[in-house]
């Protein structure tokens, strides 16, 4: 358990949630959340290496954008107990459990070693964040075979 939470914890994730509301962000969000499921690392690669395409700012606007909170917790700006609360970071769970299978594959194919990097230690070095990570990783595997159904 991390230390208690402060007010300024709170105002903190205020403002992260007002970053979360911005137009361009909320589309970014949208596709990376709902749309953007790649099968295995060769897909995420290549998402990842598509730069001038929407997609690939969008990826990116996502990915810094909860890599950049994460990295608030990991240097005590924020309450990391606060942060992983799921109304708070439930998509940068989600993310991760999307993209977790073969995040470490596409950190070497993109020469990329931190890529995510601080997401993962918030979720991995934290009880709650781990279980967390189980239950949500659970639902996005249901999710993948039920797609995977539904296209065949």
């Amino acid at each position: 358990m991390s230390k208690k939470a402060s007010a300024s914890d709170a105002e903190l994730i205020l403002k992260l949630y007002d970053l979360r509301r911005e137009p361009e962000m909320r589309k970014a969000r949208n596709w990376v959340l709902m749309e953007f499921w790649p099968k295995n690392a060769d897909e995420f690669v290549n998402m990842a290496n598509a730069m001038g395409t929407q997609e690939n700012a969008w990826l990116r606007q996502v990915g810094g954008y909860w890599d950049m909170a994460a990295a608030m917790v990991m240097h005590g700006a924020i309450n990391a107990d606060l942060f992983l609360e799921s109304g708070v970071s439930g998509e940068m769970v989600f993310l991760y459990a999307k993209l977790q299978p073969f995040l470490k594959e596409a950190r070497k194919k993109l020469n990329s070693p931190a890529l995510m990097g601080n997401v993962e230690h918030v979720i991995l070095e934290n009880k709650f964040g781990r279980e967390r990570l189980k239950v949500v990783s659970a639902r996005v595997e249901s999710r993948v075979k039920a797609m995977a159904g539904s296209k065949s």
